[in-house]
């Protein structure tokens, strides 16, 4: 009985096999049929016979066997149960990822814990951006500049506690960060300059030949603390997102509407404008002229009226600045940007044609020389002894020798006035003589006394500081030995010019009325006398006095001290014959 019914079995399956691939046979005949009419022409007829024909037919068989046999479905079964207990196994054992898990986008999957450490901080440091986005405006950042810190440990822990959820279209797991409050803020701040956008007030543009009005528009400015509280509460979305939204908060302008004062504006436009750099060390002017275009630019409407534009006005000013340090220049000039601004609001409130603006100089350094001492630098230089000493705090100005350096204090704090452009006085030390001028043209020459070696008046660029028609004059020299009853005397038409140490100062002065009584009315010119003031007779000293404005440039030369200006060159080649 069981040899037959094995053989029923057989037989059974094989009539099976047969069913089936006759249905398959009749199934495929359509498609053979449409096949053999497109691939007649090909030389393509033989797929319905020889061994391409009885593979098919075997692997068929095959595949029949298989899917029909219950025994082979459970060995495949339990074979792929196998491979996925040990591909499990073999990641838990090596403490690896499971395939298919990404943090910040890097593919840590298959690594262990140290392997993905390294890949996650790598990307952190050297790939990963977060882009600051205002609008259509953007900057990139590290993470790192802005604050954010990444636990790349903790990141990788995650992804191992991911598992298999991976599989098969793949997970990430969100990275563990923080944020440095510190550090970000700071970067903020500091960013500012880049994004705040000042608003525009009111203003004004030359266009086909008249001037037009320009609405003011707000402004926009970076709200640091709310920034911060997005990047705080949001910082996984910000990390994943490579994106960080700026909060900007809107600034309006001070005036929106040019109409009120568009006759006014109209009126300083349409004529020609000069701006004037004075440098009262070489008594020169330096004229710029710039369009009508430019003119109205500089315009806008503030609380009190027409004003400046900064903003506008400002590129004009540096390029002006650069044009007063050629390469060979040995000293830099520069025009104060607060000054000039000043000037030049004064100049459209006045609708003037014109400014003058102060030529300034930077400080120096000045090296040591052979046979220099303190105070020979000091005129030399023409910079007061005290201010030298002010510059160089803690050095023992005693003691100098050839190669060191020196601090010099910019030559402006001689000259702190504003100085008044077309009047200069000239005093040359060696020849006791002083000439004054006006518009370039002679206008006094007489002698003069000056300071006795051992209270010599120094050399250099001053100016008319004050105007008192009596003033006291002493000397620590004229005390008795006690240190009482010190002389002090009376001058006349004293002008002060410079100060020797802060509160005492040389000056222009005519007659002086000694403390023992005696009258000096200036008998003694044309030789050194003083105790360091310029001293005329008293009626040129009257003169003088009524003449000189405040701010009147006093150039002082000698054999230590060169002429600076023109007009100083010109005293000296008249006096030395030169």
């Amino acid at each position: 009985m069981d040899g037959y019914g094995t053989r029923r079995n057989s037989s059974r399956r094989a009539r099976e096999r047969q069913m089936a691939r006759q249905h398959r046979t009749a199934s495929a005949a359509p498609l053979k049929d449409a096949l053999r009419g497109q691939l007649s022409g090909m030389g393509m007829a033989h797929l319905e016979s020889g061994w391409f024909l009885r593979t098919r037919m075997i692997l068929s068989d095959l595949f029949w066997y298989i899917t029909h046999t219950r025994q082979i479905i459970i060995g495949i079964g339990g074979l792929i149960a196998i491979v996925f207990l040990l591909f499990v196994g073999s990641h838990l054992v090596s403490g690896r990822i499971f395939p298919n898990v990404y943090a910040l986008n890097v593919p840590i999957g298959d690594m262990n814990e140290e392997e993905a450490i390294a890949a996650l901080q790598n990307a952190w440091v050297n790939q990963y951006q977060i882009q600051l986005v205002d609008g259509d405006r953007k900057w990139s950042v590290k993470p790192s500049d802005i604050g954010l810190q990444l636990d790349a440990r903790k990141t990788a822990d995650a992804a191992k506690g991911a598992g298999l959820s991976g599989l098969p279209f793949g997970i990430g797991v969100k990275p563990v960060l923080s944020v440095d409050y510190n550090t970000a803020n700071n970067y903020l701040l500091n960013l500012t300059t880049a994004t705040d956008i000042a608003p525009y007030n009111a203003g004004y543009a030359w266009k086909d030949n008249q001037l037009i009005g320009v609405a003011g528009q707000d402004g926009r400015m970076l709200d640091t603390s709310l920034t911060m509280d997005t990047l705080q509460k949001k910082t996984v979305d910000v990390v994943q997102s490579g994106r960080l939204e700026l909060s900007m908060s809107v600034i309006p302008p001070q005036q929106s509407d040019p109409e009120p004062y568009l006759a006014a504006a109209t009126k300083f436009v349409s004529q020609p404008f000069t701006l004037n750099g004075y440098d009262p060390f070489i008594d020169k002017t330096t004229t710029w002229t710039t369009t009508k275009e430019s003119l109205a630019s500089w315009l806008e409407i503030g609380d009190d009226g027409l004003t400046l534009r900064d903003s506008t006005y400002a590129p004009f000013l540096n390029a002006q600045i650069q044009s007063l340090n050629p390469p060979t220049a040995t000293e830099t000039r520069y025009l104060d940007p607060r000054e000039t601004q000043e000037k030049m609001n004064k100049a459209i409130g006045e609708q003037a044609s014109s400014v003058m603006l102060r030529i300034r100089y930077r400080d120096t350094r000045y090296t040591v020389e052979s046979g220099d001492r303190a105070y020979s630098i000091s005129r030399k230089t023409g910079i007061p002894f005290y201010l030298i000493q002010e510059a160089n705090p803690g050095r023992n100005l005693d003691v100098l020798s050839v190669g060191d350096v020196l601090n010099l204090p910019s030559k402006d704090k001689s000259v702190p006035l504003d100085p008044v452009p077309n009047k200069r006085i000239v005093v040359d030390l060696d020849n006791q003589s002083m000439k004054a001028f006006e518009n370039g043209q002679e206008k006094f020459s007489w002698l003069i006394s000056s300071g006795m070696d051992k209270y010599p008046t120094s050399p250099g660029i001053y100016q008319i500081l004050s105007h008192d028609e009596e003033a006291a004059g002493g000397s620590f020299t004229l005390c008795s030995n006690s240190g009482l009853n010190c002389g002090s005397w009376t001058m006349y038409w004293f002008m002060g010019m410079y100060e020797v140490v802060p509160g005492l100062m040389n000056g222009f002065h005519g007659a002086v009325l000694l403390p023992n009584g005696a009258y000096l009315g200036g008998g003694n010119v044309g030789s050194k006398y003083t105790f360091g003031c310029v001293m005329a007779q008293n009626d040129n000293a009257k003169m003088l006095y009524d003449w000189a404005d405040q701010g009147t440039v006093v150039e002082i030369i000698s054999q230590e001290y060169a002429p600076q200006s023109d007009l100083g060159q010109r005293v000296f080649s008249e006096v030395n014959g030169a």
